[in-house]
């Protein structure tokens, strides 16, 4: 007698952890996130139904017709988020806002609900990580008290939909998604169906009545969002709030938005009183001094759109140990090893391989870009051979192995913004376009031409203690 065949209820299913991708076998690494061991079993196989037509809610209209005002966006009275936001919150937009720890999440959104709450729009602030009162002594610290700011600490998910039947709010921030859980859904609060869940109900809920939302998420020790990828794509705009927690500075980037750009930059300043807005952050990245100093070199790097002056220090000591020490603090150590290899290959200078080298930026700001390359570069040279760069000069391109100096996207934006903080000199790719009036550029084609900026004067050169004694 045939063996008789498994139905498709008895028929496993597996489920990827991370995204939510759904198989009817067993894989080790997801084909939708590329995530290692997360494709988990979780029951039998869905059976495969089909759907009558329904009742629709609303007639289809030609677009012409469709009211675009209800998407108007509301300032939200934090000009840098209204920045990366497109103008302000969309009713009935979902925000998701994640970071680190500590970065100073919960300190921004308290901010931000305290000044858009006013006499006609109420702002709701649910709390599942601390109490009421933990919450209040952070707002009498940075001065977001509101009549029409109201605050819940819930972790069930029928409360926090029971109170905005009560508040009626025209924002809800929530503080976290991952600590609110629905009684419905097993499993534990911050795991795939409750996240699912929780972003699901709130969703709907803002988009029929009109609520713009704003929900904190956790990152995972690699950077990325917490829980299922799926919530990344229900919401309309995620931004990315980071920034060392022992420096001043934090950005807040936009990942997605579907209702303006993803290449605007937020720029704060956390300090004692809360977080404030930098409209003009450069100085922050800059040291200022009388004389130049050698080892240090200025650049014009670009923030989404934002130019921002930074600078690069380095420094080059004789080595006590056989392999000399390579440290790098807000630059690439892949970059900072390139342009020692293209200085002591291209640039003829070979006291780099056998020192010490330390490289670092100054505000906490991180060069990723390769419009940093030269300044890199430069600072290093400087730092061998030990002259300082002439004063108020910046440097901006890209160096390739070649020695070449490349050109980079938006030179004109830098160069005018040099210009606008009082520098009179510039090293750049070759064509740079239309120049800033009282600016000398200079355009360098390879490293070579870059380099003679440097003074005559090398290290060896330099009067010793001993001589300056005598």
């Amino acid at each position: 007698m045939a063996a008789r065949t498994k139905s498709a209820k008895d028929r496993p299913s597996y489920r990827c952890t991370e995204c939510g991708w759904t198989t009817a076998k067993w894989l080790g690494r997801c084909p939708e996130c590329q995530a290692w061991g997360t494709v988990e079993e979780f029951g039998g196989a869905p059976a495969v139904r089909t759907t009558a037509a329904g009742r629709v809610s609303t007639a289809a209209l030609p677009i012409g017709q469709v009211d675009s005002r209800q998407a108007t966006a509301r300032p939200t009275g934090v000009g840098e988020l209204d920045r990366v936001l497109g103008g302000g919150l969309v009713p009935g937009a979902v925000v998701l806002l994640a970071g680190e720890p500590g970065v100073g999440k919960s300190t921004l959104l308290l901010d931000v609900a305290a000044k858009a709450a006013t006499d006609e729009h109420r702002t709701l602030y649910v709390t599942g990580e601390e109490s009421a009162s933990q919450v209040r002594m952070r707002a009498d610290r940075i001065h977001a008290i509101s009549d029409h700011l109201y605050l819940a600490a819930e972790t069930d998910l029928s409360a926090v939909l029971a109170h905005l039947d009560a508040v009626k709010p025209s924002l809800l921030i929530l503080d976290s998604v991952q600590t609110v859980a629905s009684p419905e859904i097993e499993g534990a609060p911050g795991g795939m169906a409750q996240v699912r869940e929780v972003a699901g109900a709130l969703i709907r809920a803002s988009k029929e009545r009109g609520m713009s939302t704003l929900l904190v998420g956790h990152v995972t020790k690699e950077g990325a969002i917490a829980g299922p990828r799926l919530l990344e794509h229900l919401v309309d705009v995620v931004l990315s709030f980071e920034g060392d927690r022992h420096a001043r500075l934090r950005l807040v980037r936009g990942v997605k938005n579907r209702y303006g750009a993803t290449d605007e930059v937020g720029c704060f300043e956390l300090h004692d009183e809360g977080i404030t807005g930098l409209a003009d952050p450069s100085g922050l990245f800059l040291t200022r001094r009388d004389e130049p100093v050698p080892g240090t070199c200025l650049t014009v790097t670009l923030e989404g759109k934002r130019p921002l002056v930074a600078e690069v220090q380095a420094l080059t000591v004789d080595s006590q140990i056989p392999s000399p020490r390579r440290t790098t603090s807000g630059l690439e150590t892949s970059r900072v090893s390139m342009m020692l290899a293209v200085l002591e290959q291209r640039g003829r200078i070979s006291s780099l391989g056998k020192r010490d080298i330390y490289s670092a930026t100054v505000g906490g700001v991180k060069l990723s870009e390769p419009a940093a390359d030269l300044a890199i570069a430069l600072a290093l040279a400087s730092a061998a051979s030990d002259t300082p760069l002439p004063k108020n000069l910046v440097a901006i391109g890209e160096v390739g192995l070649a020695g070449e100096v490349r050109r980079v996207t938006g030179v004109q934006r830098r160069l005018a913004e040099a210009h606008r903080l009082g520098f009179t000199h510039a090293l750049v790719p070759t064509d740079p376009g239309k120049v800033p009036a009282g600016m000398k550029v200079t355009e360098v084609a390879d490293m070579g031409d870059a380099l003679r900026a440097l003074p005559r004067r090398t290290r060896a050169q330099a009067p010793r203690e001993d001589d300056a004694r005598r």
